[in-house]
């Protein structure tokens, strides 16, 4: 089984930044893609940008220019830097990754989530 451990959520004023950490574990043969989503009370869950592998990326447009996703594959890891915030990011931020485990078998996990407030 594949887990994924978040980080890097919490409180920041709008204009300023943070970094959100994902750490995928496990017995891993191979992660195709890193993403991450977000999701408000009551809404459905939306993609906030995704990194497969090869670099190709795709992010939500409310996002773009402000945030950048990147991954470290030696460490099974993604991030999301998050700059520029605004009132409106303030989601649960869930990290998912799709691969193949120690077996073969495909997976999509997802993690707990992280809060994300913007606020002043």
């Amino acid at each position: 089984q594949v887990h994924l451990a978040e980080s890097g959520g919490g409180l920041v004023q709008p204009g300023g930044s943070l970094r959100l950490s994902c750490a995928a574990s496990g017995i891993i043969s191979s992660i195709n893609s890193m993403g991450w989503y977000r999701q408000a009370p009551g809404k459905q869950r939306e993609l906030v940008a995704t990194k497969i592998s090869g670099g190709i990326t795709n992010y939500a447009d409310s996002v773009k220019g402000r945030f950048t996703i990147s991954r470290d594959n030696a460490k099974n890891t993604a991030y999301l830097q998050m700059n520029n915030l605004k009132p409106e990011d303030t989601d649960v931020y869930y990290c998912t990754a799709a691969g193949r485990d120690g077996l073969g078998t495909p997976f999509i996990s997802w993690g707990q989530g992280t809060q994300v407030t913007v606020s002043s």
